[in-house]
């Protein structure tokens, strides 16, 4: 068996992303590689990051439930107003949604979002697959991605799945903005967000370059290069030197699966 878990190896490397005092945003989904993705995996890091290094860390959840006690939690809610989400005990509930908090600029410091294709640009496609005009596939929509990758500070992009239909070298179609012109094309078009900071996957970890070009930051303990080269639609460069993703520590497995999730609802048993 396992030590850990590839959900648990990712939050707890996104635990250690978070500052005290800071606001996080993610919102549910279904499905349960989407929901371990958008949802548990960053519930999880946040609880984590609360219970050690940032105890002032302001998690919304759902965009309405303000710090939710997620040791409570008996079932996964399956729905942003789902009875088991509207009775979780938190300190505080928003009366509407969409609130203040969602379009605000600035107050958010970090949040999640994924779709169906991600590109060399960080530009999130949850909207169609092939021609716009004329597509193959109609998906989910944008469901807030738009706002996310412009306004929100900083965005962590969590894709369930790592292979070529996914990671491609241009989107079909671009529901949330990555960095196709740079860094400064973002704030030539008005983007007040600092955009992608990484892209979480099976695999491993991307990150982004002062001038927005990505890169392979860590590749996960047990993945190899090749797979990472031949899963991805798009250049990665020279994995030679690249690491391998830090490992939890025992204390950090411990806290999250006795004091964060001890229902074992977010990040499930060990493999």
């Amino acid at each position: 068996m396992n030590r850990y878990t590839t959900e648990e190896l990712i939050a707890v490397h996104l635990s250690h992303q978070i500052s005290d005092g800071e606001v996080g945003f993610t919102g549910l989904a279904t499905g349960k590689a989407a929901a371990n993705y958008i949802a548990n995996i960053p519930l999880a890091a946040m609880g984590l990051a609360k219970a050690t290094t940032a105890p002032n860390l302001t998690i919304l959840l759902a965009g309405w439930s303000v710090n939710p006690d997620l040791a409570n939690l008996s079932k996964m809610p399956e729905s942003e107003y789902d009875t088991e989400l509207m009775y979780l005990p938190c300190e505080a509930q928003m009366v509407s949604w969409p609130g203040p908090w969602s379009h605000h600029r600035g107050e958010i410091d970090f949040a999640f979002c994924s779709g169906a294709q991600v590109d060399q640009y960080g530009n999130v496609n949850s909207t169609v697959i092939g021609d716009p005009e004329h597509p193959k596939v109609a998906l989910v929509g944008p469901i807030f991605v738009p706002e996310h990758m412009a306004i929100f500070n900083r965005e962590y992009i969590m894709m369930p799945h790592h292979d070529r239909r996914n990671f491609v070298e241009h989107v079909d179609s671009i529901t949330g903005v990555g960095y196709e012109r740079g860094r400064e094309g973002r704030l030539e078009m008005g983007l007040t967000g600092k955009g992608p900071e990484r892209i979480y996957t099976p695999l491993c970890i991307f990150g982004f370059d002062e001038e927005g070009k990505i890169f392979v930051e860590s590749i996960h303990p047990g993945v190899t290069k090749e797979q990472v080269i031949e899963n991805t639609g798009f250049d990665v460069g020279d994995l030679g030197n690249v690491p391998f993703t830090a490992e939890p520590t025992d204390e950090e497995l411990y806290l999250l699966r006795n004091v964060v999730d001890p229902n074992r609802l977010l990040l499930g048993e060990t493999e």
